[in-house]
C-alpha cells in the first residue's frame, strides 16, 4: 500500500459480534498513523442479531465514506452469512478475511474476542505501526478489559503465517 492509495475495508457481522468496535479502533489507528478516515455504518436491530456492517475508508485525501460495489480492498466477516450477502463487494484482488474466520477458533477459546483477534491479522495487511493500533486500543477499550484484547490482537497479529 503506497500512502496515496484509499484503502478500502468492510466489517460485517451480527449485533453484538464487536462489527463497530473493530471498525473504530481500525479508524484510530490509521488516524494516528496520519491518514485522512471516512467511517459508515449500517446497523439493524443490532440486539437481536440483525446485520452489522461498518464501511472504512482511509488514505491521503478520502471524499466518500461509502465504499462502491467491487472496491472492497480487505472483507473482514465476523460472521459467514454476512460475509457471503456482502461479498460482491470485494475487488478481484482483494483479501477476503473468511478462512481466517474459520480458522480462529483454533487460536481463540471465547468468541467474544473475534473482532479483536482478526482485527491483528488485518493489522499484518495494513501499512499501520503496531504502537498505532495498540494507542487505538487504549482510547476505545475499558480498562479492565485492554490487557486480554491487546493479548489477542498480538495472537491474531503473530499467527498470520500459521493461518494460511
Amino acid at each position: 500500500m503506497d500512502k496515496k492509495d484509499t484503502i478500502n475495508i468492510l466489517f460485517c457481522g451480527i449485533g453484538g459480534q464487536g462489527v463497530l468496535m473493530a471498525s473504530e479502533i481500525c479508524g484510530w489507528a490509521a488516524l494516528f498513523e496520519g491518514y485522512q478516515v471516512k467511517k459508515s455504518e449500517v446497523r439493524g436491530l443490532a440486539q437481536r442479531g440483525e446485520v452489522v456492517e461498518s464501511h472504512l475508508r482511509f488514505g491521503r485525501e478520502v471524499f466518500s465514506p461509502l465504499i462502491p460495489k467491487g472496491r472492497v480492498d480487505y472483507l473482514v466477516s465476523f460472521y459467514k452469512d454476512e460475509h457471503d450477502r456482502l461479498r460482491d463487494f470485494l475487488k478481484p484482488e482483494g483479501s477476503d478475511f473468511i478462512r481466517y474466520l474459520e480458522k480462529s477458533v483454533e487460536f481463540i477459546k471465547d468468541k467474544k474476542y473475534i473482532n479483536i483477534f482478526l482485527l491483528g491479522v488485518l493489522s499484518r495487511y495494513l501499512v499501520i505501526k503496531k504502537e498505532n493500533w495498540l494507542m487505538a486500543m487504549k482510547k476505545l477499550l475499558p480498562l479492565k478489559y485492554l490487557k486480554e484484547n491487546r493479548k489477542v490482537f498480538l495472537k491474531g497479529r503473530n499467527s498470520l503465517c500459521n493461518l494460511k
